[in-house]
């Protein structure tokens, strides 16, 4: 018999059926568990992105090559946030930090490369400010109230984690792993040095941009697996949600929402990590590039500025190619998952540098 599977959407919410299809298959694979589908939840390459998936049997394929992606958030103190200003003292983000950034003795895997990027896709550094306060309590204890800064860091493992899948499933496919502790031991240090890089992230913008590094307030990881009870709980694009403080992502022309998150085990102890695409990246470019201009994304209606040197990057990025992270949240406050915070808008956000003559 296959896995139950639970979708934590409304009626009216954004779910593709192929995604629902996907839940289903993984449902079907030996040792499944449960299978809960966020309101995120779209689909990927061979397992839906925004689930949380419980199994007896690891199967590497369904954390995916970016293990350690997660989401962090760091307090920013500046005097002023002149978002046209700010945008032109960003670092290079695309340029890897060299030794002077970390003792490679202290680096997960002793991995360097790409140390202190952000990498491409849906991943980014953004400037953000506290624009409503939305739970005070929670609120005081994280030390946020309106008008903070904070620096809001997406990225992963940067190669580390593919190298562990591919090494993977270039001799076992989407079949589970055969020396699971093998596989948790290099998984581990994937998600720590993704934890790392965050931190090296932030550390570069805080210099850039003349401000204090500070600790993050939140980092969680939403490409990982658990062990619990002796059952593996695989996420893809899903957030810790068991007491966890959890930052959900919009997109580069909306708010973000922190969220405390208490999610029990009928949804995989899990929450929604971002807005959730709605669009693939190639109906993104055509749709996007007939609907807005290059200038229009690199300055949405918030006011803040986008920096990104990839035209075609910002096509597919816009904000319509995601889901409306309004209902995403709705959905989760909906089924008790989660209570909301506050929300953040951008101020400044980085996806890729600005190359000379390509702005």
């Amino acid at each position: 018999m296959p896995a139950h599977v639970s979708v934590f959407a409304s009626e009216g919410s954004w779910i593709e059926s192929d995604a629902v299809d996907q839940c289903h298959q993984v449902a079907a694979l030996d040792g499944m568990v449960h299978v809960a589908g966020m309101p995120d939840l779209h689909p990927g390459k061979g397992a839906p992105i925004g689930a949380a998936m419980s199994s007896t049997v690891l199967y590497p394929h369904l954390v995916g090559s970016d293990i350690g992606c997660g989401i962090a958030v760091f307090p920013f103190a500046l005097k002023r946030a002149d978002p046209e200003k700010l945008a032109a003292k960003f670092p290079d983000l695309d340029v890897p930090v060299g030794p002077e950034w970390a003792d490679a003795e202290d680096v997960p895997a002793g991995y360097l490369d790409g140390l202190g990027t952000v990498g491409r896709g849906n991943h980014f550094a953004e400037l953000a400010r506290v624009h409503e306060v939305l739970d005070a309590g929670h609120a005081q204890r994280l030390g946020l109230a309106a008008g903070d800064l904070v620096l809001i860091v997406h990225s992963g493992s940067r190669g580390l984690g593919e190298r562990i899948l591919r090494s993977h499933t270039e001799v076992h496919g989407a079949g589970p792993a055969a020396d699971p502790a093998d596989y948790l031991a290099r998984h581990d240090a994937a998600v720590r040095w993704g934890s790392l890089n965050r931190r090296v992230i932030a550390a570069r913008v805080a210099e850039a941009l003349g401000a204090k590094p500070v600790e993050p307030i939140v980092d969680q990881c939403h490409n990982l697996v658990e062990v619990r009870d002796g059952v593996y709980l695989h996420r893809k694009g899903a957030a810790p949600g068991d007491g966890r403080d959890v930052l959900i992502a919009g997109t580069r022309g909306t708010p973000s929402y922190l969220v405390a998150a208490h999610a029990g085990d009928e949804a995989g102890r899990s929450v929604a990590h971002g807005a959730g695409r709605k669009m693939s990246r190639a109906d993104a470019l055509v749709r996007n590039k007939a609907k807005h201009t290059v200038e229009a994304l690199r300055r949405p209606p918030t006011g803040s500025v986008v920096v990104c040197g990839d035209r075609q990057l910002l096509f597919e990025e816009a904000p319509g190619a995601y889901k409306r992270i309004e209902q995403v949240v709705a959905d989760l406050v909906a089924h008790g998952l989660a209570t909301p915070v506050v929300s953040t808008v951008p101020v400044v956000t980085y996806k890729t540098a600005e190359r000379q003559g390509r702005r």
